[in-house]
This record gives C-alpha cells, sequence and structure tokens, in this order.
C-alpha cells in the first residue's frame, strides 16, 4: 500500500493501516515529493518514494492502492486525481476502535475514519472524508466529499455538510443544518442556521466571519 505524505497526518494514519487483522504494513511505502534532503526511510521501517514515476513503478508491480496521508481538502482531491491516472486505486482507512452503525451506512473510497469515532445508522459519507478522533455522526447525516472533520466535532441528525468543507475541532452542527460547499467552520462553534457557500463560521451561535475564495472544481 503506498501512503501519500510522509509527515503529521501521514503518521497518524499508519497507525489505523497498523492496527488492521490482517498485516497491511507488508510493502507499505510512503511518498513525499516536497521535502527537498528528507529521510529515505520513515521510522527507518517504511520507503519514501520521491518521484511520481517510482510511485507508478510500484503501483503496477507490487499494490495498486493508495491512502491519502495529507490534510488538506483540496490537496487530497488534486492527488486523489493524480494517483488514480498513474493507475492507483483509491483506498479507505478505517480503524478497528471506530464504531460504526450496521445499517445504511455508506462510505466512499479514500476516506480516513480514526478511533474513537461514533457513525449512527443511515449516514452517508462521500469519497476522501476524514473522520477524526472522538467525533460523533448521528442518524441520517450526510456529508460530501473531502471534507475533513476535526477531533470531536459533532454531527446531529439530518444535517448536510458540503464537499470540501472543514468542521474545527468540538463545532457541533444542529440537526437539519445544512452546510455549503467550501466552508470553515471554527473550532468550538455551534452551527444553528444554514451556512452558504465559502465562508469562513465562528462562534456560539455560529455567524460568517468572513467570504473565502471560492475554488474552480
Amino acid at each position: 500500500m503506498l501512503v501519500l505524505g510522509a509527515k503529521g497526518f501521514a503518521k497518524e494514519v499508519l497507525e489505523i493501516i497498523y492496527q488492521q487483522e490482517m498485516d497491511e504494513t507488508h510493502n507499505l511505502v510512503f511518498y513525499d515529493d516536497i521535502t527537498e534532503n528528507g529521510p529515505k526511510m520513515l521510522y527507518d521501517t517504511y520507503p519514501i518514494l520521491k518521484t511520481k514515476e517510482d510511485a507508478q513503478k510500484y503501483l503496477s508491480t507490487v499494490d495498486n492502492r493508495f491512502v491519502l496521508g495529507i490534510g488538506n481538502p483540496f490537496l487530497r482531491y488534486k492527488l486523489s486525481k493524480i494517483f488514480t491516472a498513474l493507475g492507483g486505486e483509491l483506498t479507505t482507512t478505517l480503524s478497528l476502535k471506530a464504531g460504526i452503525g450496521k445499517h445504511q451506512i455508506s462510505i466512499g473510497a479514500g476516506c480516513n475514519i480514526f478511533e474513537q469515532t461514533i457513525i449512527s445508522n443511515d449516514v452517508s459519507i462521500g469519497k476522501g472524508v476524514i473522520v477524526y478522533y472522538n467525533s460523533l455522526i448521528t442518524h441520517d447525516v450526510t456529508i460530501g466529499n473531502f471534507v475533513e472533520l476535526s477531533p470531536g466535532s459533532v454531527l446531529l441528525g439530518r444535517c448536510t455538510i458540503g464537499d470540501f468543507t472543514h468542521i474545527g475541532s468540538g463545532a457541533t452542527i444542529l440537526q437539519d443544518i445544512k452546510i455549503g460547499k467550501g466552508v470553515v467552520v471554527a473550532a468550538g462553534a455551534v452551527v444553528t442556521k444554514d451556512v452558504p457557500d465559502y465562508c469562513m463560521v465562528a462562534g456560539v451561535p455560529a455567524v460568517i466571519k468572513k467570504q473565502l475564495k471560492v475554488r474552480d472544481i
């Protein structure tokens, strides 16, 4: 398996991989073409590939699966497209210590689901989503693609989260609320009203603090 990234977030993804019942660390490699003169191995154990040519060779001859080990939602989207084009299969990492409902759960490719998260029944999670430690997703919630839920986020019944949105640590989205695309919800915010696309909200109750750059995706 190939992990895109070799720094902080990738190290946390490594722990999810390590927890799996099957030995998913066999032939595990990381990818970092940004850090100049960086280490060639992570923890003196896992090779760090430096070029797309090396990554493509690995994907075609060793294991075609790759996982996202980078946190930025827009970069995750970009890399998922690049490495799929290289022949890779976008793959989800799911902690065995997460509490996942048994009915009507949909989790897209390329997600990172961390330990101590709780996902209730009738939940739809798109591609490339991060559900960080101690997040709570209750019934009938819909989450778009490449969303990030920071530690301790709470999403209550029937709320909807748009693509590329970042929910900050300890933030709460109340039931039936719709959050737009590309939104940033500040840490600790409590969202009680619908939020339009590409803005940042903060406070209790949350209000719009500024408009954000619209991304052409």
